[in-house]
């Protein structure tokens, strides 16, 4: 029965990433409004009816790639051994989590997709969103706060989420020549530091 089940849940796994990588692919080559649901299904080879059993529209699809980014987050914190402080914990998580070089291109061009589109950047911003609140539900578990009365947790969580987007961003644009993960390091030691002034020639 257990083997059954392990491979059920393999093919469903099997299926949404299927379908993932199809809704990804579509939108960056036809953009947004050039994809719809039997699109991505058929590319899929499924059934439109099976794509509903996986994302309610097409635009969770597309972001996928992306919230499937945050949910990996999360479940790498939880994993994560309690003692290491919290900052060093998000750090070794989010850089752990970074996308391997031979998805670079395609994850560019997809980023690029959904900023230039109103709801794909909302349902990436409630993706993140979602990400944050359960963050800080693991931080106020490992300092002794409170989800509900502490700020603390919050501001982390949120901080972290802010590093991270404003890192992306950077990446994305492709002008710091600078690798997404090394970014991701100096956003954090950043915020580690207190977020100092940066020194100027005018400093030196």
């Amino acid at each position: 029965m257990t083997v059954e089940m392990g491979l059920r849940e393999r093919k469903k796994a099997a299926t949404r990433e299927a379908l993932r990588v199809a809704a990804m692919r579509l939108a960056v080559e036809h953009g947004v409004e050039g994809v719809t649901v039997e699109a991505i299904a058929a590319a899929a080879g499924v059934s439109p009816r099976t794509f509903h059993n996986y994302f309610p529209g097409k635009e969770e699809a597309i972001v996928a790639t992306l919230t499937d980014g945050a949910r990996a987050v999360i479940e790498g914190l939880r994993l994560h051994p309690a003692e290491e402080p919290v900052w060093d914990a998000l750090r070794t998580v989010i850089v752990g989590i970074m996308l391997p070089p031979e998805t670079r291109d395609e994850t560019i061009a997809l980023m690029r997709v959904v900023k230039a589109n109103p709801a794909l950047v909302a349902q990436q911003m409630c993706g993140i969103g979602e990400m944050e609140r359960e963050v800080a539900e693991i931080i106020a578990a490992r300092t002794g706060t409170d989800p509900d009365r502490d700020l603390y947790p919050h501001l982390v969580a949120g901080a972290a989420g802010m590093a991270m987007r404003a890192a992306v961003d950077l990446w994305v644009e492709g002008m710091t020549g600078t690798d997404l993960p090394d970014l991701v390091d100096e956003a954090f030691a950043q915020l580690r530091a207190g977020l100092p002034p940066p020194r100027t020639a005018r400093d030196a």
